[in-house]
């Protein structure tokens, strides 16, 4: 299996310090930064756009990981890719033609991601698995953080591993030391980590704690 990285999503971070907080997460062992975009008409909440992307390109030093919880995602891939995302993610269920937008993202030089709600089955993607290069599984229903891991997702987990291979493989919901030794043992390799990691003092004892031990 891949290495375990650890990406923490700054939607859960000091909004009046954002920069600092990525060097901060980055300096304590971080190997992505994970950044939420919601639209409030697919996700119910509203977070950021390319402009914070850009604005934190030059604090890091890892990949930008950016996800898209937006009704519309082949409108606003050009303006991620350029904004100075690695790798940009959409939802499976927010389109009818996933592999164009999946072919756009590589055209632009990221690497693409497919993601799946807790409720939407990993058959959704057996078709196109082979032309992704991430699957982001959410464990828990998009939009807030700080909410619980839903145990049923890891037989997905099991399952898209399965699909994928040896390429990633994203969790992303709920992940703290518990949740992330389990994720881990059915074949994640990405974990996501929002509020566990941004409301502990040390943020390299939150993201260590994550790390599979031995």
């Amino acid at each position: 299996m891949p290495s375990i990285k650890i990406a923490p999503s700054i939607l859960a971070s000091d909004f009046s310090r954002l920069g600092e907080e990525v060097k901060a997460v980055i300096n304590a062992g971080a190997d992505m930064i994970h950044l939420d975009v919601m639209d409030g008409h697919f996700a119910p909440n509203i977070t950021f756009g390319p402009a914070v992307v850009t604005s934190l390109r030059q604090h890091s030093t890892v990949p930008m990981d950016v996800h898209l919880m937006i009704s519309d995602p082949m409108a606003y891939v050009e303006d991620f890719a350029n904004a100075g995302a690695d790798i940009i993610s959409f939802h499976v269920e927010a389109t009818a033609h996933p592999i164009r937008i999946i072919d756009k993202i590589k055209e632009l030089g990221c690497q693409a991601g497919i993601v799946l709600n807790p409720g939407t089955p990993e058959e959704d993607i057996e078709f196109i698995a082979e032309h992704i290069d991430m699957v982001l599984i959410m464990t828990v229903n998009p939009g807030f953080g700080g909410q619980a891991f839903i145990p049923d997702m890891v037989r997905k987990i099991e399952n898209v591993r399965a699909m994928m291979g040896d390429r990633d493989v994203e969790v992303d919901g709920g992940i703290d030391a518990s949740s992330a030794a389990e994720v881990i043992a059915a074949g994640a390799n990405v974990l996501v980590a929002g509020s566990y990691i941004f409301q502990q003092e040390s943020y390299f004892e939150a993201i260590e704690s994550l790390r599979p031990v031995g």
